[in-house]
């Protein structure tokens, strides 16, 4: 988190013989883009809000203070909102909505205890047992920690609407923060509930907003324990999955391998080059994962399923493991000849000079792994069974392990860069366990969405002379030149990214009609709704 943080129908869709009929689930595929693009377009917005801020706040500020706020106290926050909620969030958007809401609504309730238990305990571990800055050089460390704590606990309150909107696709409703998320939603549906005649609200499976709190359900048990199983299943599997995803932030924190203002610049690098991640790709795996678990039974092998169902989700993993490979690639390309410009323009000689551009080039080969392993998680997490997740955290544990063992070494060896060689390497083993279940689980029937990881030699070319003209510029242009040089950098660039484009646009035809069409159809029913 940056210091500033702004928290179909099918008849009308047109296939060709490269794709199969999506009949009925065209309507959870169009919702799934419909869900992920209006946050896309939020989440950018707010992003090139914080972009903008940031870049004039980090000539202000010290990067002991950066290192505080966006490594150890953003920890806190990120933590007690992990372990309180994404268990519940992945079990109860699992199968069909056709459920007892009741049961699920309850189940979703526990979130806030649970979050005020991991606010209060991580928080005494964070004033008591961590060490606490110089008052001096970072002050009101004490308040930041109970600020933090507090805010996660009240966006733990808005648990309950946001899984029931994301469950019956309400896109429009969407990405907010804290206290402004609880109150859109509890007037987003108290107005919804209002309207009787409404076609959303005779969809839903309340009635009125006290339907939404928990209540004692007769002649039935208070929450569903099948969910609750499943609950705790990826709970276990999102504690280990949360040391991979913060492991970095851990190490510095509790084993203090580098000082607050290396965590500074560390954690800046580490935001610049994450951005397209948060951007693009975790929106689409959010989106997604409710597609394909809707689209898939769980408890099913590929072959023992509607085959109608198995094809479409074939087809859209295919296409887009494809589209993940090619941003990726695009981002890491390009992004090697340009980190160096991007962090003087971002953050002056502070984030330029030193280790940073080392930082942002190795960081750029981390966004596609994390670009490939969002796609192939998403779907794997949607169509594993209980007892496969189960399977699967004995994986995550060894992977936490390993990690943070990893990331000390490398991080004594060489220095903040190490953080990033030990994201790969874990990423690259999560990203194997994902192609395998996938091999599996096709291995029976005549898809192979596995097909979306090649690429034609051609386009291969294209990005390598685009690296290697680029790299050369870089060398001659960039960055000590003065601003007239560093414009021909940009220039060159420029060039050689819309020729990689234009040539994947005629080489990847299958990829762009399956853009067009699914993108057209989302229009389409926006206009019908």
């Amino acid at each position: 988190m940056p210091l500033v943080n702004l928290g179909v129908s099918s008849a009308y869709v047109t296939w060709n013989q490269s794709f199969p009929p999506l009949g009925p689930n065209i309507h959870h595929l169009s919702d799934s883009i419909r869900a992920s693009w209006p946050n896309g377009y939020l989440k950018v917005l707010f992003r090139l809000i914080t972009f903008a801020l940031n870049a004039f706040i980090l000539r202000f500020l010290s990067k002991e203070i950066v290192g505080i706020v966006n490594v150890r106290l953003t920890l806190l926050y990120s933590t007690t909102i992990f372990l309180a909620r994404e268990a519940f969030r992945r079990a109860c958007l699992s199968g069909s909505t056709q459920r007892d809401w009741g049961q699920t609504i309850n189940l979703l309730w526990l979130t806030v205890p649970l979050g005020v238990f991991w606010s209060l305990f991580l928080g005494w571990v964070w004033l008591r047992l961590l060490e606490v800055p110089d008052p001096n050089v970072v002050p009101h460390y004490g308040t930041g920690v109970v600020v933090f704590g507090l805010s996660a606990v009240v966006e733990l309150l808005g648990e309950p609407f946001w899984v029931l909107a994301q469950a019956h696709m309400f896109v429009k409703l969407k990405v907010f923060y804290t206290t402004v998320l609880v109150l859109c939603y509890v007037t987003y549906f108290k107005k919804l509930l209002g309207f009787p005649k409404s076609t959303k609200q005779q969809t839903l499976p309340v009635s009125r907003m006290t339907d939404l709190l928990p209540s004692i359900l007769r002649s039935r048990a208070f929450v569903n324990w099948t969910e609750a199983k499943l609950t705790w299943s990826f709970f276990k599997q999102s504690f280990l999955k949360q040391i991979l995803t913060e492991g970095e932030r851990y190490v510095m924190t509790f084993l203090n391998v580098l000082n607050f203002g290396d965590q500074g610049v560390y954690d800046i690098v580490n935001n610049l080059g994450s951005l397209v991640a948060r951007l693009i790709f975790q929106p689409i795996e959010e989106s997604f994962y409710i597609f394909f678990a809707k689209v898939l039974e769980r408890e099913k092998d590929a072959t023992l399923q509607k085959q109608e169902d198995v094809a479409v989700a074939a087809t859209v993993l295919e296409s887009l493991l494809k589209l993940a490979l090619l941003t990726g690639l695009t981002i890491t390309v390009f992004g090697f000849a340009y980190s160096q410009l991007a962090l003087d323009i971002y953050g002056g000689a502070m984030l330029s000079s030193g280790s940073g551009p080392v930082l942002l080039r190795t960081y750029c080969l981390y966004v596609l792994l994390l670009a490939i392993n969002g796609v192939t998680e998403c779907f794997t997490f949607a169509a594993m069974s209980k007892e496969q997740v189960d399977r699967y955290n004995l994986t995550m544990l060894a992977l936490s392990s390993s990690f943070l063992v990893l990331s000390y070494l490398l991080t004594r060896w060489c220095g903040s860069v190490g953080f990033i060689l030990a994201n790969c390497f874990n990423m690259g083993i999560r990203i194997t366990k994902s192609l395998w279940f996938i091999h599996r689980y096709y291995r029976e029937s005549p898809h192979r969405p596995l097909a979306g990881l090649q690429l034609s030699p051609v386009l291969l070319g294209a990005f390598a002379l685009s690296g290697g003209i680029t790299g050369v510029s870089e060398a001659f242009l960039c960055c000590k030149q003065g601003w007239l040089a560093r414009l021909a950098h940009v220039v060159v660039g420029a060039f050689c990214l819309g020729a990689t484009l234009g040539t994947a646009f005629l080489t990847e035809t299958k990829l762009i009609h399956f853009l067009r069409t699914q993108l057209g159809a989302s229009r389409l029913a926006d206009k019908m709704t």
